[in-house]
């Protein structure tokens, strides 16, 4: 098949770029041209704005494609201007689609431990969620071009994804705290959070078995995610293992190590059933979680800091070590009340991907 692959460079893009080779695909790139990375063939390069119609459609004029997979960029943008062009059209979107935590559609017990692709849906946008409700736009128009019989067309929902090049890989928490010699580190709540997640090289595996059963997939959503999960204090043990480090774990509830680091963002779990790609897609994680885990953290350790500032501003990391200090030192001593009064520098995450005003604009974090 003639495949564009549009992204391509990011952490999934060249397993997925690679395996289509490897299957004999003709594969084409699409990007800005920011970032380039060595592929197994030569492959062609477009190099323009995914995000805007006016320099996506010039880029793409004259050309047909077997299959469009849209991983980057603004995707019911791309999917306008790919109608006519291809057959099939894969899409990634993300967990901003589901309705918030506490929508009476979750029922009386609210959003459960782990959902299912049908559950509820951001059909409304408030005044904080207008960017989740966008998403769910977004994967509505992509399926209105389905059913109206413009491409074949099918939605993977991504997880948080880790491994080399990711961004806001919150494993940097973790590892740069042990690169940094900490001798203390803050679990929320004892870190018993599971949070979705999804190895680079596992999602796209799955991708990968996505494209060779067009008949399974066509005009549904799926989620991809590693099959097994783990607690995020089983995370850093295994990290600080990995990284060969010692250090005391310091459980302190929710509401004060919240403020200290981005892993403890969330007090529940918040996990995808991925039954969906294991049954349609006979899927299985290729590289064990508890492998890929310690495969990411080696790389931050040893690559993490040539981009440690602009992965910080996506995370929103402080690293306020004082603070930290002061945190628990002022929990054990005095008490919980008191440790409230222990305050931390401002830090504004930012999105971990460019959302441009126009055509051209870089990545920047907020201010």
């Amino acid at each position: 098949m003639k495949i564009l692959v549009i992204g391509g460079t990011g952490p999934t893009g060249p397993h997925l770029v690679n395996g289509l080779l490897s299957h004999g695909h003709e594969v084409i790139i699409l990007h800005s041209g920011r970032h380039e990375v060595e592929f197994d063939q030569e492959i062609e390069h477009i190099h323009t704005d995914p995000h805007f119609a006016e320099t996506l459609a010039p880029a793409l004029e004259g050309r047909k494609f077997d299959l469009v997979i849209a991983t980057y960029g603004r995707t019911a943008i791309i999917a306008e201007v790919v109608k006519g062009k291809t057959e099939r059209f894969i899409a990634v979107s993300g967990a901003g689609a589901y309705a918030a935590m506490h929508d009476p559609r979750w029922g009386p017990m609210g959003r459960p431990v782990s959902i299912r692709e049908d559950s509820p849906l951001r059909t409304s946008a408030g005044e904080d969620d207008k960017l989740f409700h966008k998403i769910y736009l977004t994967e509505q128009a992509i399926m209105a071009l389905h059913e109206s019989g413009d491409f074949q067309a099918a939605i993977f929902r991504y997880p948080l994804v880790y491994g080399p090049n990711s961004p806001a890989n919150s494993d940097w928490s973790i590892v740069k705290r042990i690169l940094d010699g900490r001798k203390r580190f803050i679990l929320s709540d004892g870190g018993l959070v599971v949070q979705r997640r999804g190895f680079s090289t596992n999602i796209a595996h799955c991708m990968l078995l996505a494209v060779e059963r067009p008949e399974k997939i066509s005009g549904k959503i799926y989620h991809i995610c590693d099959d097994k999960q783990y607690t995020i204090r089983r995370r850093v043990e295994i990290i600080t293992k990995a990284l060969n480090h010692q250090w005391e774990l310091v459980n302190l509830p929710h509401e004060l190590a919240r403020r200290t680091s981005p892993l403890w963002n969330a007090a529940e779990h918040f996990i995808f059933d991925n039954s969906k790609i294991r049954n349609d897609l006979d899927y299985q994680d290729l590289v064990p979680p508890h492998e890929a885990i310690v495969q990411s953290a080696h790389w931050l350790a040893e690559n993490g800091p040539s981009h440690a500032v602009e992965l910080e501003r996506q995370l929103g990391d402080p690293f306020a070590y004082d603070a930290e200090d002061q945190l628990m030192d002022t929990s054990r001593h005095l008490g919980l009340s008191a440790a409230n009064n222990v305050e931390f520098p401002a830090i504004g995450s930012s999105h971990m991907y460019r959302h441009p005003r126009k055509p051209g604009e870089d990545w920047k974090p907020r201010t």
